[in-house]
């Protein structure tokens, strides 16, 4: 479970719209708004160039931040930004208030661990991953960092499914009417078996 925390200062926004971002944008800020928690939707805005180092840190969307609106400390958790399609810059911001007993959905990546003591690898069978990341229900202050995924004796044909797997305390799936697939050992190259290959598709 990941601790880690930080805290972002913000203005609040008089003016919405598509001119007033572009201001903005052009002053160095991202146009966002804080919402949920049964209270109306605060639009605000927030430094580019710290939205942009927190994202590309890695754990953007499973990180629980303080947002220091005008001097107010409001508890959040980034839900969404919007990319520019072309310049690759963040447009927008999306924040959900939370407090330590908000259940949350987010997105966990998944690691594989102990590849070498795995039959089916060693033997040139290839980890097709199917999912590299799984939503989860989660308390807002016990969002796991990662789900780890052992893949020690699989051998060529197997598949991890959510029900191998060791959830962090405190957390379900979101998907509960079907033991989907994580990944499948798959044979090598040229030698995939048409229900390996169904497998991995599922």
């Amino acid at each position: 479970m990941s601790n880690a925390t930080y805290e972002l200062k913000a203005e609040t926004r008089e003016r919405v719209g598509k001119g007033s971002s572009r201001e903005l944008r052009r002053n160095g800020l991202i146009p966002a708004v804080i919402y949920g928690d049964k209270q109306p939707p605060l639009a605000i805005a927030v430094s580019t160039k710290d939205v942009t180092l927190r994202i590309h840190a890695g754990g953007f969307k499973t990180t629980v931040a303080t947002i220091d609106v005008n001097g107010e400390k409001i508890r959040v958790l980034p839900k969404d930004y919007q990319l520019d399609p072309v310049r690759d810059f963040t447009m927008h911001v999306d924040f959900l208030r939370v407090s330590g007993d908000t259940h949350v959905v987010v997105e966990v990546p998944v690691h594989f661990v102990n590849e070498d003591k795995a039959p089916g690898i060693k033997a040139g069978g290839v980890l097709n991953i199917v999912r590299h990341a799984v939503e989860l229900h989660a308390l807002a202050d016990n969002i796991p960092d990662s789900i780890t995924v052992d893949l020690t004796g699989l051998k060529v044909g197997d598949g991890v499914h959510i029900s191998n797997v060791t959830l962090p305390k405190g957390t379900s799936p979101v998907i509960t009417d079907r033991d989907f697939t994580i990944a499948t050992i798959a044979a090598p190259a040229g030698g995939v078996k048409k229900d390996e290959e169904e497998a991995s598709e599922e």
